[in-house]
């Protein structure tokens, strides 16, 4: 008999599909749940805030939105050290300087950009009087915002550095983090508004103080964690942090700035859409806040999921791997749209139980607007898929650095499509409410299927960047 025979049988490995769905699933899972831990620092601002009284939830509810625009932004930015550090890492595995430069300067960028911020949200009582508001809560409201806009600069360098873990694929330390902060954000919210521990009741001021503080904690223990961690401390992120690299800043911009302008436009057409809604009543205005919070609470999962597909996507990219790029993107487009379907089952299946977390159903006032609330979420079903999938097509684009078309596809999508769709079935065909997000799903949709197309074009016909230049080893230090 042969010795062939003895020959131990390989056996094929795992299908390609199915590493590439593990690797994302890893690096997704720890984004969502820190995503999911944001969202529960600002409950725990507005529940703090709620025992001052209606006045100050009001005035705070002011200052915070205001604050959240320039957020908005500056997130946007900072997201465009993700698929930097991706590409750079892809093209080569164990590269070091090129990704601290990359972290650096967006670091420098967001720096930039909190300068005139601060500025403006200095003069936060006025804006906001000039924008029709009660003078007493813009007073407030003010003096909530000069404890407030420090967080902006502290909340950015935490979120540049969360992107560099998610690039090197060991996101764990942003989550841990992120999670440690939601009690020391309710501690130090406690304590400054109501002055506990000996401090004075600063209130308003306090609140803002507090998640000043609370930003400043996370910054500074994600670099510490950074430096204790053996696997990341080699890369010294914080390194010669004077040096300029005119060349990777102004990348930085190049790619951070259209992501700004385009999470922008995606919260004024919510903005937008809030102030359509008290144009109809305040039934619909109640019923519109609840379902709101239902549908953005599952979208931390393609939020999540889109954020991962950055990288995978820019990964490979950076190896100049057209089939890995392919691939990355499709599974997690793949995985969202499973989510998302998953989620509009419930959405359809099961509104009333949702609605009943935010109204009492026992209370015979809040039945129109559990009832309006429960048809927007039959709406929210169709909302759940186009948004899930126009988030991780972003994503999936981003990866290949693909930032500035998005951001005219938004643009069309959200405020032409959208708004106008909405308000054509909100106030002539007189669907109320219901039109208004209607029109919102039918602008999502379309911001949905011009990026997949896009994508898809990109896709089939090679199109992804070159990899980036490597400096040699002699090359100045960083």
């Amino acid at each position: 008999m042969s010795s062939a025979a003895h020959l131990p049988v390989a056996r094929p490995g795992p299908a390609p599909w199915y590493r590439e769905a593990r690797a994302l699933m890893a690096l997704s899972l720890p984004l969502i749940a820190g995503n999911v831990a944001w969202g529960a620092i600002a409950a725990t601002d507005l529940l703090l805030i709620g025992r001052l009284g209606a006045d100050a939830v009001g005035a705070g509810a002011l200052g915070i939105n205001l604050h959240t625009a320039f957020l908005i932004f500056g997130m946007g930015l900072a997201s465009a050290a993700a698929p930097l550090i991706a590409q750079e890492r892809g093209a080569r595995r164990h590269a070091v300087r090129e990704l601290r430069r990359s972290v650096r300067q967006t670091i420098w960028a967001c720096a930039m950009l909190c300068v005139p911020c601060w500025a403006i949200l200095w003069q936060g009582e006025a804006i906001l009087v000039l924008l029709g508001q009660d003078r007493a809560l813009s007073a407030a409201a003010g003096g909530m915002l000069r404890g407030l806009q420090w967080a902006l600069l502290p909340y950015l360098v935490f979120l540049v550095l969360r992107n560099f873990l998610s690039a090197l694929e060991r996101p764990l330390w942003g989550v841990v983090v992120m999670a440690a902060a939601v009690p020391f954000n309710a501690l130090a919210g406690w304590a400054l508004i109501f002055g506990h521990f000996g401090l004075p009741a600063l209130g308003l001021f306090g609140a803002g103080l507090a998640s000043t503080l609370s930003c400043t904690f996370m910054a500074v223990a994600l670099m510490a964690a950074l430096r204790a961690d053996r696997h990341l401390r080699r890369y010294h992120v914080l390194g010669n942090w004077w040096r300029a690299d005119r060349q990777r800043l102004a990348a930085v911009w190049r790619i951070g700035l259209p992501i700004a302008i385009t999470l922008g436009l995606e919260v004024t057409v919510f903005n937008a859409a809030v102030l359509l809604m008290g144009l109809i009543g305040r039934t619909a205005l109640a019923a519109h806040a609840v379902a709101i919070q239902i549908t953005m609470l599952a979208f931390m999962v393609p939020t999540g999921i889109g954020q991962a597909a950055t990288v995978r996507v820019g990964l490979s990219a950076g190896r100049g791997d057209a089939a890995g790029v392919r691939l990355a993107g499709w599974t997690a487009l793949a995985i969202g749209t499973g989510f998302a379907l998953a989620a509009a089952a419930v959405l359809v299946g099961a509104p009333r139980p949702l609605i009943a977390a935010f109204l009492d159903p026992a209370d015979p006032a809040n039945a129109p607007v559990i009832a309006l609330a429960a048809a927007l979420l039959a709406v929210a079903a169709l909302f759940q898929l186009v948004d899930c999938t126009q988030a991780i097509a972003a994503g999936m684009l981003r990866g290949l650095q693909d930032t500035r078309v998005p951001m005219l596809i938004a643009g069309f999508g959200y405020w032409v499509v959208g708004i106008g769709a909405g308000v054509a079935l909100a106030f002539p065909a007189g669907l109320g409410g219901v039109g208004i997000w209607l029109g919102l799903a039918s602008g999502l949709a379309t911001v949905a299927l011009l990026l997949i197309r896009r994508w898809h074009r990109r896709e089939a016909l090679g199109l992804i960047p070159p990899p980036p230049a490597i400096e040699a080893e002699h090359a100045r230090p960083s």
